[in-house]
């Protein structure tokens, strides 16, 4: 009996049948033969193991070959159409840049900047310049810097003020801010001994006064953006804490998470401590966030008086973490929005999406839920709750709209791994058997979309193109988008 792995065709012969030439016009050879050949040697296993009987037929090599190649050449990091509402989500990149901020960073990325050339003098600069204008106009600050994120903001901080000595803070801002990131990590990050004082929930003014020492470098305070603690509860607001630091002659750093501008209560948000008026209360330096209440890109901001800014910009470790000029063109553009508040509520789209009018969102439920009209699932609208995120605004109560599937050929979970599988993904929430689509964070122009992935993803036959043909594993290959299924 002839061993049936000798009836696998030979790769250069696939290759040069007309049925692979349209593959070799979008890839280049060598990677059509890698991927050939790589299947092929799923085949030769499959023979030889017996859970394959012949091997299969050159037009199947074809379309094993192409949804290989589909999801060899699909970019990692790709736009998706967010429908669980929360509007900083940190797994999809949390703030949506704007127009006018995307517009920069397209117009930076084109062609040479003056990143670190000063066009005026002719001479070297430094890239750390370009948003000292705005951050000053915008929160009264002295100076400002930027570096890749606040928690890169917070280590370089304490390096350059603490570095080797001691950092008071009270045991009630000890948090964890993401990503199993704490706050007691970063300050050892920072090489900075931290010294705890008060309780969780009662922190008073002795409690800092006592701790001071010799080796005391600073007082850091850090908000409570992500969590709330309520009841018997007490802590020392920054003018307070800042007496304290003038006193001990150390510079007061106040971190403020989510990095609030303006006055948040216009937006339907509690309201929350800005910079300007941290800095006004007596902070040395404010730290906080590119991309979440600010709705610009992933950046760390430090404001504050320009003695303490200067330390930090000159501390080695602020080139391991500063920023390009995307970031850079992206952050500027964003924060000239932020000169008119009102103007920004509508043109940033995280702050559009937080100040979306609770009847433009029953709308568009409804708009959505009408196009899904079909047999395959049973659609309503639901009343329901968005998320700020991002781990801003704990105590935020976005009253919303959600459109409800319930599928019924398929498990909510199976849809909601299709719509993820679809192209553009679609991420969405799975509660109580229905799969939930919250419009706040599903813009106008992508309803029309969102209703076609929701309606191939119901398609009873969404799973059975392509899949026919020879029991051989497929590892190499990603679930091929709905639209095409």
């Amino acid at each position: 009996m002839s061993d049936p792995r000798r009836s696998i065709p030979p790769v250069d012969r696939l290759l040069e049948g007309d049925a692979f030439q349209p593959l070799l016009e979008r890839a280049p050879r060598t990677l059509v033969r890698s991927i050939l050949r790589s299947i092929q040697d799923d085949v030769r296993a499959a023979l030889g193991d017996g859970s394959l009987a012949a091997a299969p037929a050159d037009d199947w090599y074809v379309d094993r070959t192409r949804r290989r190649l589909e999801a060899a050449l699909t970019p990692s990091l790709r736009p998706l159409i967010n429908a669980t509402g929360v509007v900083l989500h940190t797994n999809l990149g949390r703030a949506p840049l704007s127009a006018s901020a995307a517009a920069a960073a397209y117009a930076a990325s084109l062609g040479y900047t003056n990143l670190e050339y000063d066009l005026e003098r002719g001479a070297r600069g430094s890239r750390h310049a370009h948003p000292v204008a705005l951050l000053r106009e915008l929160t009264g600050a002295e100076d400002g810097l930027v570096v890749n994120n606040n928690a890169a903001a917070l280590v370089l901080a304490l390096r350059a003020l603490a570095l080797g000595g001691e950092v008071i803070v009270s045991r009630g801002e000890l948090i964890e801010i993401g990503g199993s990131f704490r706050i007691p990590e970063v300050m050892e990050a920072g090489g900075a001994r931290l010294v705890e004082v008060g309780t969780t929930n009662r922190t008073h003014p002795r409690d800092y006064r006592e701790a001071i020492g010799p080796d005391t470098r600073a007082i850091v305070k850090v908000h409570r953006s992500n969590f709330r603690v309520t009841g018997f509860t007490a802590e020392v607001d920054v003018s307070e804490l800042s007496a304290i630091a003038r006193e001990a002659g150390v510079p007061l750093v106040v971190d403020l998470g989510s990095g609030v501008l303006s006055d948040p209560t216009p937006l339907g948000l509690p309201a929350e401590p800005t910079a300007r008026e941290v800095l006004r209360a007596g902070a040395d330096l404010v730290t906080m966030s590119g991309d979440k209440a600010l709705g610009g890109p992933q950046a760390g901001i430090a404001v504050g008086s320009a003695r303490v800014v200067e330390r930090l910009r000159a501390d080695p470790l602020a080139r391991a973490v500063r920023v390009g000029k995307l970031t850079l063109a992206a952050l500027e553009a964003t924060l000239a929005q932020h000169r008119d508040p009102e103007a920004a509520r509508a043109s940033v789209p995280a702050l559009a999406m937080l100040s979306v009018p609770l009847e433009e969102l029953e709308r568009r439920a409804a708009d959505l839920a009408g196009a899904l009209s079909t047999q395959a699932a049973d659609v309503e609208v639901v009343e329901g709750e968005s998320a700020v995120g991002g781990g801003a605004f704990p105590d935020a109560r976005l009253p919303t709209r959600l459109v409800a599937i319930a599928p019924r050929a398929l498990s909510a979970g199976a849809l909601e791994a299709r719509l993820r599988a679809h192209d553009p993904p679609v991420v969405a929430l799975v509660r109580d058997g229905r799969v939930l689509l919250d419009p706040r964070t599903v813009p106008d122009d992508a309803l029309a979309t969102l209703a076609a992935a929701v309606l191939a993803a119901l398609d009873s036959d969404a799973d059975s193109g392509g899949r026919s043909g020879a029991a051989v594993p497929d590892s190499g290959a990603a679930a091929e988008p709905s639209s095409a299924r």
